[in-house]
């Protein structure tokens, strides 16, 4: 087998914030499709970290709870940076989508049917292809042998038939569980994460504090009775305990949110439709409750009140997780996990390709063709994301208008 001789880029903390910023402004498609464009910025064209490790990380944030592809980049800046990066790499990442959602709280629904169908279904097809090169780097990578094919594909079959949040859990957590005894690994060890990484004592007080947080809100809110502390708690509970991603917090805010009269119905729908379109991560949809929210403060506060309080159990739970993740993974059996893991991702993948990805965004021949020539593009050239995505949208919206 041959050796990874690739050297990895050292990027400043403003490198990073750049970075994230960028695909914050044109990542596209949700959790799946955003694992797509890090894929190609991070680890093909800027190579910060390998594609091994990237694969790790994807792993072990399907474990947690809360956004996975904010966790894996947050994770990223951790890495590199310390707790400066993290932050970096979350703020470039979510304050467009953020900012954007907040404004739209302001304006309502005035403009929202002035948006061309063929816009917002451009971006949708554009995400076609970025889960495409995606599953064609990452199963080139991972799926090298018939044991991890035969994964990938069992993986994906039982995904696509009981398409579930929980399903996809156990999937992942029996694919490690039996490939631990079924695999073959190296026995060489990894190199040490990085020199960011906090002490495992630290680790453990911070994972201590995320359920101290977690289980004392309740308390507070009830025995203070502040309508504050209630939207806080939702929101904190929301981004604790959903796995999935934002698809699967958005029915739970509904149930939460609405039910409590903290936002009507009518609101909550029409911002729904605008995060659908946002780039970035689902999660930021919460600023927009926030902002829209019938309690004070609402607006601007309210919105960063929300945020805040949604993505910090991912802060807690990755920058505590991480050390000892970066102790265990050398483990022998940890590392046929890990083998199959991989492999079950690319499953995971294929299972998203399939729906909703491909079968809410190729809906004619003239989407398909789009959806082929923009993966050409990503695979074979070096034209920006920023521009396939304007490319993706104008055509198809051209495309809608006279057809």
């Amino acid at each position: 087998m041959q050796k990874n001789t690739q050297k990895l880029h050292e990027p400043t903390l403003y490198e990073i914030f750049k970075v994230f910023l960028m695909l914050g402004l044109t990542s596209f498609g949700g959790p799946i499709a955003h694992l797509g464009f890090f894929n190609k910025e991070l680890v093909v064209n800027r190579k910060w970290i390998d594609s091994h490790l990237f694969s790790e990380l994807i792993a072990l944030c399907q474990f947690l709870p809360g956004p996975s592809s904010s966790q894996v980049g947050l994770s990223i800046g951790f890495i590199k940076k310390g707790f400066s990066g993290a932050f970096a790499a979350w703020l470039g990442f979510t304050s467009p989508s953020a900012i954007i959602i907040i404004l739209f709280g302001y304006g309502y629904v005035v403009y929202e049917q002035y948006i061309p169908f063929g816009v917002i279904h451009g971006l949708k097809i554009f995400a076609v292809s970025v889960v495409a090169h995606a599953i064609w780097t990452m199963g080139n990578s991972f799926c090298k042998d018939y044991k991890s094919i035969i994964i990938a594909i069992l993986s994906a079959i039982i995904i696509i038939i009981w398409p579930t949040p929980l399903n996809q859990f156990l999937v992942i957590l029996i694919t490690g569980i039996i490939s631990m005894f079924v695999l073959s690994a190296s026995k060489k060890n990894y190199k040490k994460l990085s020199e960011f990484l906090i002490s495992t004592k630290y680790a453990l007080l911070i994972l201590v504090s995320f359920f101290v947080i977690l289980f004392s809100l309740p308390v507070l809110s009830a025995v203070f009775n502040d309508p504050v502390l209630n939207l806080i708690y939702s929101f904190f509970r929301a981004g604790s305990l959903v796995f999935g991603g934002g698809h699967v917090v958005l029915p739970l805010l509904q149930a939460d949110i609405v039910s409590s009269g903290l936002v009507s119905n009518e609101k909550f729908l029409a911002g729904y439709g605008v995060a659908q379109a946002m780039p970035g991560p689902l999660f930021t949809f919460a600023a927009y409750l926030g902002a829209v929210s019938s309690i004070h403060p609402n607006g601007l506060l309210g919105g960063l009140i929300a945020l805040i309080a949604i993505f910090l159990p991912s802060f807690l739970l990755i920058i505590g997780v991480l050390p000892f993740w970066s102790k265990i993974r050398d483990i022998i059996i940890i590392k046929r996990a890990i083998i199959g893991i991989n492999a079950c991702v690319v499953g995971v993948l294929i299972a998203a390709f399939y729906s909703p990805v491909f079968t809410s965004g190729i809906l004619s021949l003239h989407d398909f063709v789009l959806a082929l020539l923009l993966f050409l593009m990503l695979k074979f050239t070096k034209f920006p994301i920023w521009g396939s995505v304007i490319f993706g949208s104008l055509e198809c919206g051209l495309y809608y208008s006279f057809f």
